[in-house]
């Protein structure tokens, strides 16, 4: 490197960032992250690698994939994360609140806007049209994640494995996140480069070297918490997920309402690997058909407030733990029941991510240049790209046809469609958004935008009801 070119790296990387400065990072973070996963984790990585220059490629690239390997929305973690390794635990706080909060807020609004004037037409009409559009935006998820993630033939071999295990057999997310982690490992330390470099947020353009960073490269020294430190910070964060829970089992007892969202979406919390996308699919079975709280359709209008909101689309959630209280109030107003729901959905979905993150951050970090650690956790960014297919066909089944058929025959199980009953406006608009998404390049925004408003034009000449 010469003389000039050390001179302008040092010009370029940043000297210090208090956390009062980094606070409106944050909050510019979360009120433009809209889109899913991929496109919130572009967002991060353009104003803290490219913009900023907080954390370099390497880095940033490590902690996603050890993200995507928690139980939970990797978006959201990886804020956190960062956030940690800037400014200790009350970064991680303020970067982790801050990108759910604006996506909260709205959540809520639109949950009680959709049970106050969810069943009038023009409502409806919105809402139809913007199904159509979701399945195009998970289509896109997939593009985008496979497109960084599918590097090599192993790694799209394990993509197909994931997805036909899902699919066909109904294997649980958590053995195919840890099989393919053990592949994963095994083939980084046997040297192999099969899952090297996987991973969704890097860039086209030059690299940013994490030595030319606010981080740089060394280990901060808040990454080297001693066994007394790591214990109260584990102590302190299960006590606020799990103690709520158990106030809740023992004065309401296990079959109150609340009482069922705080244990089905903390058992969420454990077991649900593989991101956003991958969550909703384990969501919508516990939620739709266990305990009916709410619809297939409507989790799809659920997910169609997520993806036009800021924040994290596992902030559907809220709005599933609203319509389940909100259906089953007792003694309270049902609005203050839904309210309530909603808002304990949301904590004991992301009190845990906190929990991983402030845990696990200082030991993936210094394991980083662990080839075997590197190869589990792009393995494992491998088959979600498996995952979230098998959510876009679920999705595709849901909103193109009126009904389905379960087809068992021995160990293979899937749900397949009844021709007779698609349903040809959503084919019509679910076509238009596809085209928008995939040859025009439109906004998700956009094109989510234009077919809510196609919905409602459908309605008002009558092809709808």
């Amino acid at each position: 490197m010469t003389a000039t070119t050390i001179g302008a790296a040092l010009l370029a990387r940043p000297q210090s960032v208090t956390l009062g400065q980094a606070f409106w990072v944050w909050l510019r973070i979360a009120l433009l992250s809209f889109g899913g996963p991929a496109g919130q984790i572009a967002v991060m990585h353009r104003i803290l690698v490219d913009e900023k220059r907080w954390i370099g490629e390497h880095r940033f690239l490590h902690a996603l994939n050890y993200c995507m390997l928690l139980p939970g929305p990797e978006a959201q973690q990886l804020a956190t994360y960062i956030g940690w390794l800037m400014h200790r635990t009350k970064g991680g706080i303020v970067a982790g609140v801050l990108f759910i909060l604006p996506g909260a807020i709205a959540i809520m609004a639109l949950s009680w806007i959709y049970v106050l004037y969810g069943r009038v037409g023009i409502v409806s009409a919105l809402f139809f049209g913007l199904k159509a559009a979701v399945l195009a935006v998970v289509l896109q998820a997939v593009v985008r994640i496979g497109s960084r993630a599918l590097k090599s033939v192993a790694a799209r071999a394990l993509a197909a494995l994931a997805f036909a295990m899902i699919f066909f057999a109904g294997v649980p997310f958590p053995l195919i996140v840890l099989g393919a982690g053990m592949i994963g490992w095994w083939s980084g330390r046997m040297g192999s480069t099969a899952f090297a470099g996987n991973g969704h947020g890097g860039t086209k353009g030059a690299v940013v070297a994490d030595a030319d960073t606010l981080l740089g490269e060394e280990l901060p020294a808040h990454a080297r918490p001693t066994w007394r430190e790591t214990g109260r910070t584990a102590l302190v964060w299960l006590a606020l997920w799990l103690l709520p829970v158990a106030a809740l089992l023992i004065s309401l007892g296990p079959d109150h309402v609340f009482s069922r969202i705080a244990t089905f979406f903390s058992v969420m919390a454990t077991v649900t690997f593989g991101g956003a996308y991958a969550v909703l699919a384990y969501v919508a079975q516990g939620a739709v058909q266990d305990y009916g709280w709410l619809n297939a359709k409507e989790m799809l209008d659920g997910l169609g407030m997520a993806e036009t909101t800021p924040g994290p689309l596992i902030m559907v959630l809220q709005f599933v733990g609203f319509l389940g209280a909100f259906r089953d109030s007792g003694q309270l107003s049902p609005l203050l029941a839904g309210t309530l729901g909603g808002l304990l959905g949301t904590w004991v979905t992301f009190t845990p991510c906190f929990l991983w993150i402030f845990l696990g951050a200082p030991f993936i970090e210094r394991l980083r240049g662990n080839a075997a650690v590197a190869g589990a956790l792009s393995a494992i960014t491998a088959a979600v790209v498996g995952v979230v297919l098998n959510l876009a066909v679920w999705f595709a089944l849901h909103t193109l046809f009126r009904a389905t058929v379960a087809v068992r025959a021995g160990p293979v199980r899937f749900d397949a469609p009844v021709l007779a009953s698609i349903d040809p406006w959503s084919v019509v608009l679910a076509a238009g958004a596809m085209v928008a998404v995939f040859v025009l390049r439109a906004n998700v925004i956009v094109t989510l935008l234009a077919t809510a408003a196609a919905g409602v034009a459908l309605h008002v000449l009558g092809a709808i009801g």
